[in-house]
């Protein structure tokens, strides 16, 4: 760990970080002897130029436009109500060609061998049978479809689309904190971000220095055309959304325009001799490809939930017949099970006899009777996840946790154990990020990138870094007070 240092003057840095002090913690833009990391020089240049009220007037309008534009996401069971702007900081988080170059193979590496698993799962079944992963992790996941054993899905693709939260540790190490492999979100920030950047700081992005990620709607749309139903050579697709409600709804309503198609609601669609079709002033149009932002628990009130309304009737028996196509598939929320995140190294060197580029953190199961009673001794040094909650809820954060909550985590953790992980509290990497009252002050930071599997696989160069606003928090969900950073990956010569 980094020693500890206290603000002090440095020659390279401009006059509104000269007090900025990077603490115990592995700082993005600062090194241990206190200069500025290689790759943050360039726009430190452009940044140092700004005065503290010129900063302050580029900050509002960010704001404004974000509001604007409908930049929002919804928290639910917020008494102010339900909608708000996400927060944005200006400083963004840079990445060199050389770290990216491994976060990119490390994630094609994942995305490659959780397809792999999901397939084997689905219908062989080998990695269970022969005990490399025991088989009640897997049937006892939440998600895990047994409806869906031996379905056929388009190309052998589960995951289509996947974002993976990447943390950087007290040492610098990326390490993979979790897979979201149902509906990932959270892509339309980082194409909102760089336009933002964009306007902010022309002359960085004039040099040609950042790889550019506008091209993200494009290449979505080319996967989902890709996997249409065979003999379609001009596929509808739509992408499906619980509607305004929903969280992630901005998200929604970009993709859909940022590709130029439709967004429907359940209600939009229906089933005719197992294939659907859309509603529309004309006429029933047919589809042939769902980009589905409703988990499968809502899809088809006739196979999952009964009392679903925003599913479609009928959905899963078009599937199933192959007359029409869902991004992603039914059945992949068992990727997202934090318990088999445990075995994604296994994963790995099962399917593709390669160790993970990018590692796992130490993770304990509560299921397990060793790793249960450790977690139970230790729950003061722990975070304590539960195996299917998203969003920062369902946790406990061990050395930060009353005696009272880690008491209530105690007893939860004796009744379901196959509900429970624990991992060792990790020092998230920091980032200055501008804080009302502080000036530019340290803020833990996290990475999800997006990553598309197709024909081929493509990974946005950076993706979403989120930042815990909050003095101390290691907590950056939005729902829990973090907001947002630009992401720049940079060219190799750079």
């Amino acid at each position: 760990m980094a020693t500890s240092r206290s603000p002090h003057p440095v020659g390279d840095l401009p006059e509104a970080f000269r007090q900025y002090a990077p603490g115990d913690f592995y700082d993005e833009m600062i090194a241990a002897d206190g200069t500025v990391r290689t790759h943050y020089r360039n726009f430190l240049r452009h940044f140092g130029a700004l005065g503290p009220q010129e900063f302050e007037a580029k900050r509002q309008a960010v704001d404004l436009a974000f509001l604007r534009q409908g930049v929002t996401f919804n928290v639910y069971g917020d008494a102010q109500g339900a909608e708000r702007v996400f927060p944005f900081d200006l400083v963004p988080r840079i990445i060199p060609a050389h770290e990216w170059a491994r976060l990119e193979a490390g994630l094609v590496q994942r995305i490659t061998a959780l397809n792999l698993f999901l397939h084997d799962i689905y219908h062989e079944q080998h990695i269970l049978n022969d005990g490399t992963i025991p088989p009640h992790y897997v049937m006892s996941a939440k998600h895990f479809r047994r409806e869906f054993v031996n379905v056929k899905v388009p190309g052998d693709i589960y995951i289509h689309i996947c974002g993976t939260d990447i943390i950087r540790d007290d040492r610098g190490e990326y390490l993979v904190l979790e897979d979201n492999a149902r509906c990932p979100s959270g892509v339309s920030y980082v194409l909102e971000n760089r336009r933002a950047l964009k306007r902010t700081f022309p002359e960085v992005f004039e040099a040609g220095g950042v790889r550019p990620v506008e091209t993200y709607p494009t290449e979505l749309l080319k996967m989902l055309q890709h996997i249409a139903p065979h003999g379609v050579a001009e596929p509808t697709v739509v992408l499906l959304t619980p509607g305004a409600y929903n969280s992630a709804y901005f998200e929604h309503t970009y993709l859909a325009r940022q590709m130029g198609i439709e967004i429907v609601e359940g209600r939009d669609l229906l089933v005719r001799d197992q294939h659907v079709f859309m509603r529309t002033t004309k006429g029933l149009q047919p589809v042939h490809v769902i980009y589905r932002r409703i988990d499968d628990d809502f899809l088809d009130p006739t196979v999952f939930r009964r009392d679903s309304a925003l599913g479609v009737p009928g959905l899963v028996n078009a599937y199933r017949a192959g007359h029409v196509s869902l991004a992603n598939s039914i059945g992949t929320g068992v990727a997202d099970d934090k318990v088999m995140y445990y075995f994604v190294p296994r994963i790995i060197k099962y399917y593709l006899d390669q160790e993970p580029l990018l590692p796992n953190v130490p993770t304990y199961l509560a299921s397990e009777e060793a790793d249960r009673q450790y977690m139970l001794e230790n729950l003061d040094r722990l975070v304590v996840k539960a195996a299917n909650e998203a969003g920062g809820y369902g946790m406990l954060m061990g050395p930060q946790a009353t005696a009272a909550e880690r008491a209530e985590f105690r007893a939860r953790i004796q009744a379901d154990p196959r509900n429970y992980i624990g991992q060792p509290m990790i020092s998230l990497s920091r980032h200055p990020t501008h804080c009302e009252g502080e000036g530019f002050a340290g803020r833990h930071i996290d990475l999800r990138p997006f990553i598309l599997y197709g024909e081929k696989t493509v990974v946005i160069p950076g993706g979403l870094t989120r930042v815990a606003l909050r003095r101390g928090s290691l907590v950056v969900n939005s729902s829990q007070g973090g907001g947002s950073k630009e992401t720049w990956v940079l060219y190799g010569n750079q």
